[in-house]
């Protein structure tokens, strides 16, 4: 009992990787090319290949060498929500805030005091 239940943990943990990596793929196809050179994050085709083959490790689940991948290209999702897709946003423009003027802050516009 103990072990089907620490197996099926096990399960849930590399669907979460699964989704993880998927999610990241497609958000890693949708940004500008320019803009992984503008943010200095290597370049998009090289983070979609790094995604994609994380993705393809994760659904096919190499035995043996295959643990290894999935945890290598969980480091790379983990990698590229950290690091490159908060950089891509901030080159895009794409800090969350819609038509926003540069001097509004969290309730409204800062007016500088006066």
């Amino acid at each position: 009992m103990l072990m089907s239940g620490f197996a099926s943990f096990v399960g849930l943990l590399f669907l979460a990787m699964l989704v993880l990596a998927a999610v990241a793929l497609v958000m890693a196809a949708l940004a500008r090319p320019d803009a992984y050179v503008a943010a200095n994050k290597q370049t998009k085709n090289f983070w979609l290949i790094l995604l994609g083959v994380t993705v393809l490790v994760n659904v096919i689940g190499i035995p043996g060498l295959g643990l290894m991948l999935q945890i290598a290209g969980l480091i790379a999702t983990i990698v590229f929500f950290v690091d490159v897709r908060p950089a891509l946003k901030q080159v895009t423009g794409g800090g969350g805030r819609r038509g926003g003027s540069s001097s509004d802050g969290p309730y409204g516009p800062y007016n500088g005091g006066r």
